[in-house]
């Protein structure tokens, strides 16, 4: 499959994701970074939005833990 033909059966979504995919795959074989770095700041991220997310929903929605 060429780029174009990629390009054109992808949804905007799904080109990103490959975006993404490509130039992760490139920068992992080319050694700007490890699978495992990688993951770790993926992980960072995945947190700083789960609290984010935390901090925007109100108090009072919040589960009580005893």
């Amino acid at each position: 499959m060429s780029f174009q033909e990629a390009l054109d059966s992808l949804s905007r979504d799904e080109r990103f994701k490959a975006t993404v995919y490509a130039m992760n795959t490139l920068l992992i074989q080319k050694g700007v970074y490890s699978p495992t770095e990688f993951e770790k700041l993926f992980a960072e991220w995945a947190e700083k939005q789960r609290i984010e997310k935390r901090a925007e929903t109100p108090a009072s929605l919040h589960p009580v833990h005893s």
